[in-house]
């Protein structure tokens, strides 16, 4: 987007000012996901876990977020997307605040599963709000800032776990440190609390409970002249809707759920969070950076964060389905190269870590953020957050596969199949994108519906 303030009376500061606020959502995603890295060691030694209650309390926030993305939806629908936003900002600062003072396993357990409440709600629910406020012509781009959000959060606490355990000794360390870390979360938490009270509900969620007047402000404030257009446009589609559960199922819809379901499982499946769990392991089999994992995972965010803005460059301009296309056919060669070098035993030297690094750039620059575009601007308004819920927590479930399986996959396949079996994942991917997913570059989140209804293009 230009920098300038207004356009037909539309106000790009202030479009940009809603963006950052729910982008927080993001932000306080990758936070809170990535926080335990640094602190399960100490926590362990705290309260002298087990291997399996280790891998429980590092897990009980993801199975919170199944539970947060599975009830978002419905309650966003029923009482808004803006009041469900600040309650999951309320959550994430309790969920800090208990863990970081926990005096036992439970109390940190339980804890954690708030937060994700908090984080599987917000996953949902931040792309969905920007989308139904964004303007057209912009919405991609402000969609994917989502998605550099949680980059960007995942850094962040990646530098502030560091900075933490570098302060004091391990004793230190496992009395105060870890808690000082998880605690970390309060601070965005409560920007992203104070700010959600300065943005506007969704316009589109307004005009679903009949207030249209107050939607037409806001309206005008984000569109300028094209206001009126868009709300006709706007209430033309909710008057052809029912907005009931079944007809996310039904026929009209049935290939705009496959799609986002496609879209938000395969964004898991295809191996991002098993490249980036075994990267330090590469890096050290080569003798790079080996006496600090810190310096492994910074370069890992650099190259995610550099090409994420790289998507966020071109989601308007190529569009959604060529990035796909081009990023996911670069996701499937990395794949295959990495098997091959697993397999022949090429471990040593440049090339594995080429190959790491370049998958990692081709997912950031394409399914990385568009998943979360698209899910949010393909469904009708009636039902937009019922279905991006069940997408989520589609995705969800992904997260929780890929974390379970992959390292059983390493140990009983090797390096080499893993590996290849996410190539596939992704050779399939790549033919479904070819075949299905149609363009939505540039077209209202009405047009985008009413495109499901007759054959679409590309």
């Amino acid at each position: 987007m230009k920098d300038q303030t207004n356009n037909g009376g539309a106000s790009r500061g202030y479009i940009i000012h809603i963006t950052i606020a729910a982008a927080l959502g993001g932000l306080l995603f990758g936070y809170d996901t990535a926080v335990i890295a640094g602190a399960i060691g100490y926590l362990q030694e705290k309260f002298s876990l087990s291997p399996a209650l280790v891998g429980w309390a590092a897990s009980s926030a993801i199975w919170g977020c199944i539970l947060g993305a599975a009830v978002a939806g419905y309650v966003s629908d029923r009482f808004g997307r803006k009041k469900v936003l600040i309650i999951t900002g309320l959550l994430f600062f309790i969920s800090a605040l208990g863990s970081a003072i926990a005096t036992d396993l439970t109390g940190f357990i339980v804890a954690r599963f708030v937060g994700g409440i908090g984080v599987g709600a917000a996953s949902m629910l931040s792309p969905l709000y920007i989308s139904e406020v964004a303007p057209a012509k912009f919405r991609g781009r402000l969609v994917s800032i989502y998605q550099l959000a949680i980059v960007f959060g995942i850094n962040i606490i990646y530098i502030v776990n560091y900075l933490i355990s570098v302060s004091g000794s391990n004793v230190w360390n496992v009395e105060y440190g870890w808690r000082y870390m998880i605690g970390s979360e309060v601070i965005p938490a409560i920007i992203f609390f104070a700010l959600l009270f300065t943005v506007p509900e969704s316009p589109r969620w307004l005009m679903k409970k009949g207030r249209e007047a107050k939607a037409g402000e806001i309206l005008r404030r984000i569109n300028g002249d094209k206001a009126e257009a868009i709300r006709e446009e706007i209430r033309n589609t909710l008057g052809m809707e029912s907005g009931r559960w079944s007809d996310l199922f039904g026929k009209e819809l049935r290939l705009a759920l496959v799609v986002g379901v496609v879209l938000a499982l395969f964004s898991q499946i295809t191996g991002i969070n098993a490249v980036i769990y075994f990267a330090p392991e590469i890096f050290k089999s080569i003798g790079f950076a080996v006496e600090s994992a810190f310096y492994q995972t910074i370069f890992i965010g650099i190259i995610n964060t550099v090409f994420t803005f790289v998507a966020l460059w071109l989601i308007d301009k190529a569009g959604r389905k060529k990035l796909l296309l081009w990023g996911v056919s670069g996701m499937v060669v990395c794949l295959f190269a990495i098997g091959v070098c697993f397999y022949f035993e090429i471990t040593r030297g440049p090339w594995l870590i080429i190959f790491v690094l370049g998958f990692i750039a081709c997912f950031a620059s394409s399914l990385g953020p568009i998943p979360w575009v698209m899910i949010a601007e393909i469904f009708p308004t009636k039902i937009r957050g019922t279905a991006m819920s069940f997408c989520t927590l589609i995705l969800w479930v992904g997260v929780i596969l890929i974390t379970q399986l992959t390292p059983v996959m390493l140990d009983s396949l090797g390096g080499a199949f893993t590996f290849w079996i996410f190539m596939v994942n992704s050779v399939f991917l790549l033919l479904f994108t070819w075949k299905f997913i149609p363009e939505t570059k540039g077209k209202s989140l009405e047009q985008i519906e009413k495109g499901w209804l007759g054959p679409h293009e590309e």
